[in-house]
């Protein structure tokens, strides 16, 4: 498996604090947002990996880990274990190994200690983690606008699990506990889901913010009036000012998409008005606008 620098991915030092980590994983995340490449395979893959290191450095426990074992941190509990092992059967004639010896690659130490026929009997009683499962889930953009449980099938077994409203389109989560058994009494390896999420028709979000383009006919650009704008979380009624131009932006604050994990908080809705030319004018109407031209 290619080996992955988290730190390199989000561009920090070794040293960096969870602050540091979470100003770097935001940044990156609004640059290689998928909605900004839609058909862009490179940034979408610079995205799932910038998830990837968010998810293991801001994790303490998971960063510890990868600080040790690099590569291999997945396995840190297995490398315990197997070390665990190997020193308490090296007073019986067993060898015993250093980091030193095996060059810093533990996969090395691991595959050394029980890959060997001579270890065969004495590994049955090592206890092994489980596989990682993967999966990806295809959701919409209503889907994830309110928290809500969804039953999965992965590998025979039905899962349910929760889906927390203002997930990111190509976020992974882990379900831990849910990957493959693990063996000898080892723990269960974990399922990182993958969202593949779809922009709902009419409405483009970027991170918590939604974007809609809606059209006011010329009359109300003009003279101003009320107009009435289907949201996800309903029907808004909007005032249009008078002598509206086209390509107007209005704010609606806390009117946006539910921000992860964060009960209570939105993004912003911006509307940006299209003012539509009437077409099949009668002959009065036309007169009315020469007049007017001419005013």
């Amino acid at each position: 498996m290619t080996f992955i620098n988290y730190y390199k991915v989000l561009g920090i030092e070794k040293t960096a604090t969870a602050n540091d980590i979470k100003k770097a994983y935001r940044k990156l995340a609004r640059k290689f947002h998928p909605d900004l490449h839609p058909n862009d395979s490179e940034a979408k893959k610079n995205f799932q990996q910038i998830n990837e290191a968010n998810e293991v450095l801001s994790d303490p426990e998971k960063r510890k880990k990868f600080d040790k074992y690099g590569k291999d941190w997945q396995h840190a509990e297995q490398f315990e274990n197997a070390k665990q092992y190997q020193e308490q059967s090296s007073g019986f004639g067993g060898q015993k190994y250093s980091q030193a010896q095996t060059g810093g690659d533990f996969s090395e130490f691991f595959e050394s200690m029980f890959g060997g026929s001579a270890n065969a009997g004495r590994n049955r009683q090592v206890k092994f983690r489980g596989e990682d499962y993967n999966a990806q889930l295809q959701l919409n953009l209503t889907d994830v606008y309110q928290t809500h449980k969804q039953t999965l099938t992965v590998n025979g077994r039905n899962i349910r699990i929760t889906i927390p409203a203002g997930i990111e389109n190509g976020q992974t989560i882990k379900i831990a506990g849910h990957g493959g058994s693990g063996i000898n009494g080892g723990p269960n390896g974990d399922l990182y889901i993958t969202f593949s999420i779809a922009n709902h028709p009419g409405i483009k979000r970027l991170g918590n913010d939604l974007y809609i383009h809606f059209d006011i006919d010329l009359y109300a650009a003009v003279l101003g009036g009320e107009i009435t704008i289907d949201t996800l979380s309903g029907k808004v009624k909007l005032k249009v000012k008078p002598e509206t131009q086209n390509g107007t932006k209005v704010k609606l604050k806390g009117k946006g998409f539910p921000v992860y994990k964060s009960d209570g908080q939105f993004g912003d809705l911006y509307i940006t008005y299209t003012v539509k030319i009437p077409t099949n004018l009668t002959e009065r109407q036309k007169n009315l606008f020469t007049e007017l031209s001419k005013s």
